[in-house]
């Protein structure tokens, strides 16, 4: 077809250029045109009045025109002295209609038409109309919908006008019918069916996409049956071939994968070579390979990448650890030895910092641990990663280290952030299973005026409490990082709506908080404060509570608190991995109105299960008393500890776990606290169905476990409470949002349960 349409323009260029014989043009007159006007030719065209017309200028010119793209015809012929140009113009696009899509988005087809000239008012180009047929196709077969088909037509208008018509079937989605697995005899191919992401079409899975083709998920599966065998001795494993067919339906796939098992092998001798002897039983430590044990890729890998961080953490960021493997086929042994070539020792030229438009240069560079000038570490470039991340003013942290050009010796480090929107003015209105009707205004920034500072003031309103509050945090208010936070509190709380012990307690605070730190993700905390207390009671006050309200209304304390405190995580918002514990004393100082203290422990650990799936666990613990034994009071009961609803232990009522006194006059019991708690969770995290990366949105599966005790009574575990369920949190625009669905696993007569939990927006505490 191609040397049919070159033979013909070939033809057009000769005919036209014999018409011709050699004139110098006086005038040209153009014919033809419908919508151009020929000041268009005029520009196009190489010849001018004046010019002599030949064989050669008529051939140039000719092409000049057809590369235009405007004509399907074009030729010169001479009237006298008069060049005619004359031309057939391409019709023009009047108008696109698309029909039949559903899957693919009318505006994103538009757009693709739109890059590719195929819009309305546009010249209309066959060919192209062919391509974007293609790529229309192309973007169903991605999808698995093989039987998808595209038809094109094109009605003539008038004035040289055309109306196309793209007419779309989307067939169906291709499911994958049958995986055969040829060759598995030591391991069943069910098992290896089961490790696979893609899966045989099945009634059940009318909601999963398991089943539907895609050539990476194959690619990701060949790869885990291979790791599967390799990493269980199977040494000379290998996969022969692997084959996708589709059915005459072109709705069926069928996947074949041939494999050779290969004999079972075990771990020989291993040999460290490459280094100097004084170094070897250091590094010998950090061998994963045990002798005897069956064969296993897994922890030739992580032998292997153990040493390369050694040497990485030293300044060789090129190192090479090259396992090489011996076999002895007739014993089924395989001996390895780790060749260590560290090649050039390297150093960090610069480091350039970008993406931080709000943010200053130098709140990103106090963070770094991987200083300019110094050897590279691979270990320090993590930590200031780590670091940053941690900070929750950065969506993304990226470093890089490319090589300095011309140089074998240095390196430059690249650190390009994505800040977050850490500045907002909130107006909110919610609702909360432990506070009821929730009201506030906030105003918080987390990196005030680009400096890495913190300044929040909230005023919140809820049928519980009225709070206000002021806070202030300098996280570097020394040059070696001990942070500062002034609070300055205003509460009241009425218990009696929140379904507690009724009583009325106003409190106001001012207090200073500093955060030392004593080592990388190690820090003391020690802060004080001032609390001005006053208490009242209702007719509901229980009467141990009426009796200290009685005694001592209104009080001042001194309150004192230590710490120590570590942070592993990798990232401020929803980690994945890392975790974050505490142990820290509440004391009010000798002569305040209430002496007493508190101890708290507490710890939450993230485990990265992959593909984005993590389980996090924790454990709290709490415990409080008077430290005079003169004082009969124990622990005060507005310093009490409670349990259930969503931020303890989901599937029972909020705060109604653990002891519980009758309201004065008599009546049903209400819980009161404790002065001692145990925390139990355990979680596995997803991200959100349907969010792809989006990094505001957690769905899970939880474990609760928690009680109150009086320990008066003692601490019983056998009275634990324990819920499962599912929960879904999001950052919305209008404050945190949480939903959770839990049933109690053990609950008893006299357990006030609520199954399921909302909350929308939240209050200071």
């Amino acid at each position: 077809m191609k040397k049919f349409i070159l033979l013909a323009l070939f033809m057009v260029f000769s005919q036209s250029a014999s018409a011709i014989t050699p004139f110098t043009i006086t005038d040209i007159r153009v014919e033809g045109l419908q919508r151009l006007e020929a000041g268009t030719v005029f520009n196009y065209l190489p010849l001018k009045v004046g010019d002599e017309v030949n064989d050669e200028e008529t051939r140039l010119s000719i092409k000049a025109l057809f590369q235009t793209g405007f004509f399907t015809a074009v030729s010169l012929e001479q009237d006298g002295t008069v060049l005619v140009v004359k031309v057939v113009e391409r019709p023009s696009i009047a108008s696109v209609t698309i029909n039949g899509n559903d899957r693919l988005k009318t505006e994103q087809i538009e757009q693709g038409l739109e890059q590719a000239g195929l819009v309305a008012g546009r010249i209309f180009n066959t060919a192209i109309l062919g391509r974007v047929e293609q790529e229309i196709k192309n973007a169903y077969l991605s999808m698995g919908r093989y039987s998808a088909s595209v038809e094109t037509t094109e009605q003539a208008l008038d004035q040289n006008r055309v109306a196309i018509t793209l007419e779309i079937n989307e067939g169906r989605v291709a499911r994958i019918k049958k995986i055969n697995i040829i060759g598995a005899e030591k391991v069943a191919a069910g098992k290896l069916k089961d490790e696979m992401q893609l899966k045989e079409k099945r009634g059940f899975r009318l909601f999963s996409r398991q089943d539907q083709y895609s050539k990476q998920k194959l690619e990701a599966d060949l790869e885990t049956i291979r790791s599967y065998y390799l990493n269980r001795g199977y040494h000379e494993f290998e996969i022969v071939s692997s084959s996708v067919e589709i059915g005459p339906n072109r709705q069926s796939i069928f996947i074949s994968v041939t494999i050779n098992e290969g004999d079972l092998f075990r771990f020989g001798e291993t040999v460290i070579e490459g280094i100097a002897q004084d170094r070897l039983p250091a590094l010998r430590e950090l061998v994963e390979i045990e002798p005897g044990g069956p064969f296993s890729r897994q922890q030739v890998n992580a032998t292997r990448t153990a040493l390369s961080d050694v040497f990485a953490d030293e300044g060789y960021a090129f190192v090479e650890v090259r396992p090489v493997f011996s076999t002895a086929k007739p014993e089924k042994i395989v001996s390895t030895v780790f060749s260590i070539i560290p090649n050039q020792r390297v150093y960090v030229r610069r480091i350039d910092i970008s993406g931080n438009i709000y943010t200053r240069d130098e709140v990103i560079r106090r963070e770094l641990r991987q200083l300019e000038g110094a050897w590279y570490s691979a270990t320090l470039v993590s930590q200031s990663r780590d670091r940053l991340q941690r900070l929750g003013i950065f969506e993304n942290v990226q470093i890089e280290t490319p090589v300095v050009a011309g140089v074998s010796d240095q390196v430059d480090m690249k650190v390009i952030v994505s800040e977050l929107d850490t500045g907002s003015v909130l107006f909110s209105a919610g609702f909360s299973d432990e506070d009821g009707v929730l009201f506030g205004v906030e105003f918080e920034q987390r990196n005030l005026l680009g400096t890495g500072k913190d300044l929040a003031i909230k005023l919140n309103n809820s049928d519980a409490a009225d709070t206000a509050v002021i806070s202030y945090t300098n996280p570097y208010h020394t040059a070696s990082g001990i942070s500062r936070t002034f609070n300055l509190a205003m509460r009241k709380v009425d218990s009696a709506e929140i379904d507690t012990a009724a009583y009325i307690l106003n409190t106001n605070s001012l207090g200073v908080l500093y955060k030392i730190p004593i080592a990388e993700t190690n820090s003391l905390n020690l802060g004080a404060a001032f609390e001005k207390i006053e208490l009242e009671e209702t007719g509901e006050t229980p009467e141990v509570f009426g009796d200290v309200i009685k005694r001592q209304p209104d009080s001042g304390n001194l309150i004192f608190t230590a710490g120590l405190s570590k942070d592993t995580r990798d990232q401020f918002f929803f980690p994945t991995r890392g975790g974050l514990g505490s142990i820290s004393a509440e004391i009010s100082a000798p002569g305040s109105g209430f002496e007493y203290y508190k101890l708290n422990a507490q710890g939450t650990y993230y485990y990265s299960m992959g593909d984005r799936v993590t389980l996090k666990g924790g454990l709290g613990l709490g415990f409080g008393d008077s430290y005079r034994d003169s004082n009969s009071i124990g622990l005060p009961f507005f310093k009490n500890y409670f349990a259930g609803g969503p931020r303890s232990v989901r599937g029972y009522d909020s705060r109604s776990l653990g002891p519980r006194e009758k309201p004065a006059g008599g009546g049903v019991p209400v819980t009161v606290g404790g002065d001692s708690r145990v925390l139990t969770n355990l979680e596995l995290l997803f991200p959100a169905f349907g969010t792809g990366n989006s990094k505001d949105k957690r769905f899970g599966l939880f474990a609760d476990g928690g009680q109150v005790y009086a320990h008066a009574e003692g601490i019983d575990l056998g009275d634990m409470r324990y819920s499962a369920g599912l929960f879904f949190h999001w950052f919305s625009a209008v404050g945190p949002f949480a939903f959770s669905y839990g049933v109690p696993l053990n609950a008893k007569a006299d357990d006030k349960t609520e199954e399921l939990q909302i909350s929308i927006g939240t209050v200071f505490r």
